[in-house]
């Protein structure tokens, strides 16, 4: 036998002598983010390395704080972008656990209807029903459930909510009706009701007994007080990640406003609409005008949850989003605030709280009609930058007395130009997005990604990452450019890249 044979560890010790290793592998997050040595990073300039599991993916609570008071069971957000967030994608991002924010590239009017929409879309105690009259005819009715959606309406000799409750009426009792008949004549006027006072889970066990869409709340005096939804029992069953506040289990409602002086306007009618989250949308956050909105609607609106920003490259003026996020996170972390990464997102890795635009666009919650290209049905999509979102209206625009098209400002101008400009630059692109079908099919398989992706780097929730950054446990390493091409799809003559398996 030789007697140079190389000598080895004893196995049984490996744990033991890693533990003589002076230095952890990889980067703690100050020396990966240090500007001097590395420069600004992309999301794909870096990796978070691997952790030890000791815990299914399924264990993972992905919970994320948007703002100081606001927590989502998803970490997603949808982008108030014209091709993107209205009605439908606010109301169904909600119900998967996130949030969606409605664009603002629109009337103030319309706008208020769609935060509206949203927070009587599921409820605890709806406290603002629609209510109708006994003159009101079967056509109203028919009206309402076209507009928003429902016909289970409660009838009171006023018409209005504190009237005293006469009857409710439902699809069934105008379903063969004509139009022009009094709800007199047709509404149910034996009606199982609670009493005022009547707790969130005793109502609902009387509509489990009772088999009613409806569960109309009065007083003492009859007068009606609220109104419980059947259809909201169902919805807390197929939804139970969905995103509520605490205290009216309405939907959370968020939008978009600017910071021109009409954009205080606007705000107040989509505060009184049901308004939760107002997003200060502008392409540069760090102004002046943001300032004093800021700080207009903290005096004005004391319990409105406010995000501003963002910071982002635009014009060649901005910074490479994962340093942007990275700085300004270590800063509003001293002080409580939260930070939601918006762009440069490339796959299910990079989401913690997350604004998403082109993501969810194509998608049948996403405003817009289908259409065909090429023989793939698409949908339109643009950035609010776009010289398409710029002129979004410019159509309709109101006259002077002399005749002349006075300037109208839209979501897009305001968000990129801040001083009345006649050049307009496009800062943003448009075209078309594949049919992806709906959010409700997909966005579960992000949401277990994110659970993945957290279980790889062995912790436990988001504020275990966060918690593990700052202990320098949770370590990175940076990736060159060969690195780069080595982790992506490489050697293949063609190929198709699939996110989601529907």
């Amino acid at each position: 036998m030789p007697s140079d044979a190389p000598s080895f560890l004893d196995a049984s010790a490996a744990l033991e002598h890693l533990a003589t290793y002076n230095e952890p592998d990889g980067l703690a997050v100050e020396d990966l983010m240090n500007g001097r040595l590395h420069g600004g990073l992309t999301y794909n300039d870096f990796l978070l390395l691997p952790g030890r599991i000791d815990f299914p993916a399924s264990d993972v609570v992905t919970e994320s704080k948007i703002t100081r008071n606001v927590v989502l069971k998803t970490p997603f957000m949808s982008s108030p972008m014209d091709t993107v967030t209205e009605t439908q994608m606010a109301i169904h991002m909600a119900l998967l656990g996130g949030v969606g924010v409605i664009h603002h590239n629109q009337s103030p009017e319309e706008q208020a209807a769609m935060v509206r929409a949203v927070k009587r879309h599921e409820n605890g105690f709806i406290t603002d029903p629609v209510v109708l009259s006994p003159t009101h005819k079967a056509e109203d009715v028919l009206d309402i459930k076209a507009r928003l959606g429902f016909c289970g309406i409660p009838v009171t000799d006023t018409g209005k909510l504190g009237g005293k409750l006469v009857g409710i009426v439902t699809g069934r009792d105008i379903q063969f009706a004509d139009p022009s008949l009094p709800l007199s004549e047709l509404m149910t006027r034996e009606l199982v009701t609670a009493q005022q006072g009547v707790t969130l889970t005793e109502a609902n066990d009387i509509l489990r007994v009772s088999k009613k869409g409806k569960l109309p709340i009065v007083d003492a005096s009859g007068r009606l007080v609220s109104l419980l939804a059947r259809s909201d029992l169902l919805k807390n069953q197929h939804y139970p990640l969905a995103s509520k506040d605490p205290v009216t289990k309405q939907l959370y409602a968020a939008a978009a406003v600017g910071t021109r002086p009409s954009d205080r306007d606007r705000l107040a009618l989509l505060v009184d609409a049901g308004l939760d989250i107002v997003i200060l949308d502008s392409s540069q956050g760090n102004s002046i005008y943001q300032t004093e909105m800021i700080q207009w609607i903290k005096s004005t609106f004391p319990k409105l949850e406010v995000i501003a920003g963002n910071v982002q490259e635009v014009m060649a003026v901005g910074r490479p989003q994962a340093t942007a996020v990275y700085r300004v996170a270590e800063f509003a972390a001293k002080f409580g605030v939260p930070v939601i990464a918006d762009g440069g997102i490339g796959n299910v890795g990079h989401i913690g709280a997350v604004m998403m635009g082109g993501l969810l666009a194509g998608t049948e919650e996403a405003p817009g009609e289908y259409f065909y290209h090429e023989g793939q049905r698409v949908k339109a999509y643009r950035g609010m930058g776009s010289l398409e979102a710029m002129e979004h209206g410019k159509g309709s625009a109101p006259k002077t007395a002399g005749g002349k098209p006075k300037v109208v400002e839209n979501a897009a101008t305001s968000r990129y130009f801040s001083e009345s400009s006649a050049i307009k630059v496009a800062q943003g692109v448009s075209g078309d997005v594949a049919d992806k079908g709906s959010i409700k099919n997909f966005l579960p398989y992000l949401y277990v990604g994110v659970q993945h992706s957290l279980q790889d780097i062995g912790v436990r929730s988001v504020r275990g990452l966060q918690q593990g950054v700052r202990e320098k446990r949770v370590r990175f390493e940076l990736r060159t450019a060969s690195a780069q091409v080595e982790g992506g799809v490489h050697g293949l003559n063609s190929y198709k890249k699939r996110l989601f398996s529907t």
